[in-house]
């Protein structure tokens, strides 16, 4: 059970001392106003003093307040194998699974190198967001069909880290990495509510510039 109390208190700060906070607490408990989602989130960065690092503690923090429950897979510390070669699914892929079905909302946090996701992260979605469980295909005719998404209810929240600025990845590159995530592989899974938080040249920006940073997961935590 989380603290309305709380909760009112910090995003409602204008009803802190008001008569009626009594009441708004009373009307979200009796008409369930507010959602706690569940969230499963998937972490891939090596180094836990990255800024990805930063990225995952402050959602995780802003989340739990606000909250909702967040579960955590760190494919690095779990020694998450991102080799696929054919084979059935292992318990570790089925388990992601049945996590991913229970969840409301899937987050993915990940640098990008060489305008991919790290590969651990890059096998994780090869094995677990896989046909048939994640998509199917429809066949038109032919070898010619069209995928069927079975994760249309959730929706995905992706935060990548850029080394370049924002306008080579935009321009020069054509957005190559958000374009592959959306279309190529959310798309697919039949999610189309998708949030794409970018934060570029982030070895060479300001610390000023990192608050900032920080301070737009926090928003985004808040509207899961």
């Amino acid at each position: 059970m989380w603290n309305y109390e709380g909760l009112i208190d910090k995003y409602f700060l204008k009803f802190k001392d008001s008569v009626w906070r009594p009441k708004i607490i009373k009307a979200i408990k009796k008409y369930k106003l507010y959602k706690m989602k569940k969230i499963f989130l998937i972490y891939g960065h090596y180094d836990n003093q990255s800024f990805n690092a930063s990225i995952r503690d402050t959602f995780t923090k802003t989340a739990k307040e606000a909250g909702h429950s967040v579960d955590i897979v760190d494919l690095y510390k779990e020694k998450f194998d991102p080799v696929f070669a054919g084979e059935e699914p292992d318990d570790i892929v089925l388990d992601h699974r049945k996590r991913i079905e229970v969840c409301d909302t899937i987050v993915l946090i990940a640098p990008i190198w060489n305008f991919r996701m790290p590969a651990i992260v890059e096998g994780w979605i090869d094995k677990v967001l896989a046909p048939p469980w994640a998509f199917k295909f429809k066949q038109l005719w032919g070898n010619y069909g069209y995928p069927i998404g079975n994760l249309r209810d959730k929706k995905a929240i992706i935060f990548c880290t850029y080394g370049s600025p924002r306008l080579a990845i935009t321009t020069f590159f054509l957005n190559l990495p958000i374009r592959r995530l959306k279309r190529g592989v959310f798309h697919m899974c039949g999610i189309y509510n998708i949030n794409y938080r970018r934060y570029f040249a982030v070895p060479f920006v300001s610390n000023e510039k990192r608050r900032q940073f920080l301070n737009d997961v926090k928003k985004t935590a808040l509207n899961v």
